[in-house]
């Protein structure tokens, strides 16, 4: 799959099924693309994982949670981990 949107590099990203935090998905797409998307644009990519057309387009289940979030143990913030995954 050609990679060409911040939904499709979050997915890319989380796919590895380790925990995320934005700071390190910010890092690894700005590497990738050149390009810097701010917290609130992140979170609005993984949330996008959640709605109907993201499952279907990356093979996600049709029904229930496809991310958990974690406290860091910092406590500033959170980690995302996708879950739940078809196809890898």
């Amino acid at each position: 799959m050609k990679l060409t949107s911040l939904n499709d590099y979050v997915w890319k990203c989380m796919s590895d099924e380790r925990y995320w935090t934005f700071w390190e998905l910010q890092d690894v797409i700005k590497k990738n693309t050149g390009q810097l998307y701010g917290e609130p644009s992140i979170s609005a990519a993984i949330r996008n994982l959640s709605k109907q057309p993201a499952r279907v387009k990356y093979g996600l289940p049709a029904f229930g949670e496809v991310y958990e979030k974690k406290l860091r143990t910092s406590g500033k913030g959170y980690k995302y981990k996708l879950i739940g995954e078809k196809n890898g």
